[in-house]
């Protein structure tokens, strides 16, 4: 079953955020827009480079009001250490949040279990608490900070515009269309 439109479970972490160890949890994403990355681990290769890449666009989703959490099985302990030593972690402003009971890789369906890592999951989830978009990538493939952020722009758009779908490589901006039997057979 598809955890798209599904409500998130309920869960409690611990994030390493602008110096500090704040609490995590569902109710936290509640009431905003919300992007959670997972990643297999820190300290490693292609993961830098992915929160590196979504803490350079880190601004533009604050502006569409949407928070980013970075989680992987790891410690929020090693989250600080992390941030402490690699000069592209040290750009995350953004809450990197442990994992290492790895309930919330489990809920989202992206834990491996004979590695206890996560798989490259990216879901967005909606004010309410409802997953929007969901992709999940094999370890070896990194994401784009651009993309992702298009994909929100186009959920957020079909959120307040009932009755629009947004088409392949939509841009903020773009035509939409109102799926009616007048499009049938004409796209």
């Amino acid at each position: 079953m598809s955890l798209i439109n599904t409500q998130i479970k309920p869960f409690n972490a611990t994030a390493y955020h602008n110096g500090k160890f704040v609490p995590v949890s569902d109710e936290t994403l509640k009431g905003k827009w919300s992007v959670i990355v997972f990643y297999p681990a820190d300290f490693t290769f292609v993961c830098p480079t992915e929160l590196e890449d979504l803490a350079d666009h880190h601004a533009e989703f604050q502006k569409l009001g949407v928070e980013i959490y970075g989680v992987s099985t790891d410690t929020h302990f090693a989250h600080k250490a992390w941030h402490d030593t690699s000069e592209a972690i040290a750009k995350v402003k953004y809450p990197l949040v442990g994992d290492p009971t790895a309930t919330l890789a489990r809920n989202f369906d992206v834990l491996i279990e004979e590695e206890g890592l996560a798989l490259r999951g990216t879901f967005v989830i909606n004010p309410e608490g409802q997953i929007k978009v969901l992709e999940i990538h094999d370890n070896g493939i990194g994401r784009d900070a651009s993309e992702l952020l298009r994909k929100v722009k186009a959920a957020q758009y079909v959120a307040s515009h009932p009755g629009e779908v947004c088409p392949a490589k939509w841009q903020e901006g773009a035509a939409t269309l109102t799926p009616s039997l007048d499009l049938v057979g004409k796209i």
